[in-house]
C-alpha cells in the first residue's frame, strides 16, 4: 500500500494509490509542486509524466478519484461534477488512467482557487 499526502490552498488530504503501471510512474515523479487548474469541481496541474491511456482507462469516476490524463501529461483530482459530468458524479473530459482514491472528503477541495499552489508527497511507511 504506497500512501501520498497531498496539500493545496490550506487544505491537506492522503491519498492511496492502487497497484497499476500509471502508478507506479507517477510515484517515481513524485516529490511534485505545480500551479493547479480547476476545471468545475476537478484540480488538475501538469506533471513530468508521459504515459499512453491504458486499457482499463475511464472517464466516468468515483468522487476522490486520482486519475492522470495522457493528453495534458496531467495529475488530475476529481471532487465533483465536471462541465462534462452528465449529472452529479464525476467525469474526465476524456478518459483517464485511475491510479488512486483521495482518503475522506475530497469534497473539502471545493473553493481551491485556480493557479493555488499544490504539493505532492510520498508518505514514508
Amino acid at each position: 500500500m504506497t500512501r501520498i499526502r497531498l496539500e493545496v490552498d490550506g487544505r491537506k488530504l492522503e491519498a492511496e494509490l492502487n497497484d497499476t503501471d500509471t502508478a507506479q510512474v507517477v510515484l517515481a515523479a513524485i516529490p511534485l509542486e505545480a500551479r493547479v487548474n480547476v476545471w468545475g469541481d476537478e484540480i488538475y496541474f501538469g506533471i513530468p509524466v508521459a504515459l499512453d491511456e491504458s486499457a482499463t482507462a475511464q472517464a466516468e469516476v468515483a468522487v476522490g478519484a486520482l486519475g492522470y490524463w495522457p493528453p495534458g501529461n496531467a495529475f488530475c483530482i476529481f471532487y465533483g461534477p465536471t462541465p462534462v459530468s452528465p449529472g452529479a458524479a464525476p467525469r474526465a473530459y476524456s478518459p483517464v488512467n485511475v491510479f488512486g482514491q483521495i482518503d475522506g472528503d475530497a469534497t473539502v477541495l471545493r473553493g481551491v482557487r485556480n493557479g493555488a499552489l499544490i504539493r505532492v508527497e510520498r508518505i514514508e511507511s
